[in-house]
């Protein structure tokens, strides 16, 4: 390949895409550093001024006079170049990066015509005798169903719990089993249904848990026995038993603990 020096210009051999009109320039050299550097054109303190413009047979010397922006956002440049003899033209700042590598130009030519340095808006002409690729036809896709709309769940209302000990009246649901995390065991709990405030107006908990502590072991419950019972009860969900038996799980969330019940009474 014939190179010839770089002082020689070639304004008859390089064809032109100059700029649609209006073009971003720098402010000064501190925004010209920080675009350079943005394009990987040049990191260093003293930003390069002359970069190489490569053609097969020949390099011409240019520099960048401003850009232009492209996309939705206009997050993409084409770079707005000028050569020794004045004349302007455009070019992605890819495309020039790898011009100024010493290895550009020593690949094949089959190499060189499958690289697209175009931007969406224009074909950059300065790469000459290049063939423009054919678009290639994209499969149509069917049409995406819409997709079921899943009803809403109707939100729980907010249950105002009471602050201090309270007398409960509830039934036993069932005995359960929740992982401990401190030691690393299961613990037994009993898990309460209809679960209410006696108070005026009463209020409804709905299901409850607490633990199965000695005390409630005395009364030998069973899964239907009604109880009443002072204790004070707030908002802690249930935790799920590790590696139980199907009997000891809970088949739906119980979000309130009641603490410490006493006086319990087991209503025949």
């Amino acid at each position: 390949m014939v190179i010839e020096h770089e002082q020689l210009e070639r304004s008859g051999l390089t064809r032109y895409v100059p700029p649609k009109g209006d073009f971003e320039g720098f402010r000064d050299d501190e925004h010209y550093r920080e675009k350079l550097k943005e394009w990987g054109l040049s990191s260093a303190k003293e930003a390069k001024r002359e970069f190489l413009f490569k053609e097969r047979n020949y390099q011409r010397v240019v520099m960048i006079k401003g850009y232009e922006t492209y996309g939705k956002s206009e997050e993409f440049n084409t770079l707005v170049i000028e050569f020794r003899d004045g004349n302007l033209t455009c070019i992605n700042p890819a495309f020039l990066k790898e011009m100024q590598s010493s290895s550009f130009g020593r690949e094949s030519m089959l190499q060189v015509e499958e690289k697209d340095f175009s931007t969406p808006e224009q074909v950059n002409e300065t790469q000459v005798n290049e063939e423009t690729p054919e678009p290639k036809k994209v499969a149509k896709s069917e049409p995406k169903k819409p997709k079921a709309t899943k009803p809403k769940k109707e939100q729980e209302p907010k249950i105002e719990l009471p602050v201090d000990k309270v007398h409960f009246t509830a039934s036993v649901k069932q005995f359960a089993l929740t992982y401990n995390p401190f030691n690393e065991e299961n613990d037994e709990v009993v898990v309460l249904e209809n679960v209410k405030v006696v108070q005026d107006p009463p209020i409804e908990i709905g299901l409850a848990w607490c633990s199965h502590s000695k005390t409630l072991k005395k009364f030998e419950l069973a899964p239907g026995d009604q109880l009443e019972f002072d204790g004070k009860v707030a908002k802690k969900k249930l935790a799920k038993g590790k590696d139980v038996e199907e009997e000891f799980v809970v088949d739906t969330p119980v979000l309130y603990k009641v603490n410490n019940p006493s006086k319990i009474v087991k209503n025949q």
